[in-house]
């Protein structure tokens, strides 16, 4: 495998100002390659995609494991996951969990991305999957809560469906490297899932999805071929067309004779 550069965590903050990075959500050795040729600088990623064959189709992009809240209770919890992802191939990890969970990570080196702004796990505390930060009470509490974060020793924060105006004043306000997911174009980093990007996502799309590919119809275009073939091979099966002579193995004549020989002494 050729040496690749990939990015540390101090590398991405001296980026901050000076240009947007791309970030894609991958769920798949392929997406993760497609990413790497592309040249995606960072995707979000599924834990267990990590390790070594994520890390031969994907060299050089940052990745950042999920530590999905709720799959964890305790700091210790969190810890041992975050080691465990960091030894897999990431290069920090996402966690929305408790200002003292993400000190514990901190504390032992381990780089954090964290969440403001709408965090699917805790809607319900800022009305649900809605925008947040439309008032200035709002979003001054999204203001305080990357602070805290800074306080935290956080490296970076997704901030989620937030008026761009906010977005960008707090960017530019803060040492975190802040990741724009329908916040605006103010932000360090622009941040998708792959899913929205290839047309994959037959629910809701959220209107900060941009969709470049449209992989659903392909799909289903695959599919109707998948059942016609299976429907072929049943109807070959029914009418005796295979399996073909082509398809078989043969045996010698005498051999065949013998074996019966065989068999009818049996």
């Amino acid at each position: 495998m050729k040496k690749s550069f990939r990015p540390t965590v101090a590398d991405l903050l001296a980026l901050k100002g000076k240009r947007q990075l791309s970030m894609l959500r991958v769920a798949t050795l392929d997406e993760a390659a497609a990413a790497e040729a592309a040249g995606i600088d960072m995707v979000s990623v599924p834990p267990a995609l990590l390790g070594p064959r994520f890390r031969e189709v994907a060299p050089s992009v940052f990745a950042v494991p999920g530590l999905e809240y709720g799959d964890f209770i305790t700091a210790e919890d969190y810890l041992r996951a975050a080691f465990q992802a960091i030894r897999a191939g990431g290069d920090a990890v996402y966690c929305a969990a408790s200002l003292g969970t993400i000190r514990r990570l901190r504390d032992e080196g381990i780089p954090v991305c964290s969440h403001v702004g709408l965090i699917p796990s805790k809607a319900t505390w800022t009305g649900g999957f809605r925008a947040v930060g439309k008032t200035a009470d709002s979003a001054i509490a999204i203001w305080k809560a990357v602070k805290a974060l800074e306080d935290a020793g956080a490296f970076a924060a997704e901030i989620e469906v937030v008026p761009a105006e906010i977005a960008t004043s707090i960017s530019e306000r803060t040492s975190l490297m802040m990741i724009s997911m329908g916040a605006g174009a103010g932000c360090d980093a622009q941040y998708l899932f792959a899913d929205d990007v290839l047309g994959q996502n037959r629910d809701h799309v959220p209107r900060h999805a941009k969709i470049y590919r449209d992989f659903t119809a392909e799909f289903d275009r695959l599919q109707a071929e998948r059942i016609s073939a299976f429907r072929e091979f049943r109807n070959d099966i029914s009418s005796g067309v295979y399996p073909e002579p082509k398809h078989l193995v043969g045996i010698p004549e005498p051999e065949l004779r013998r074996f019966r020989e065989l068999l009818g002494n049996t």
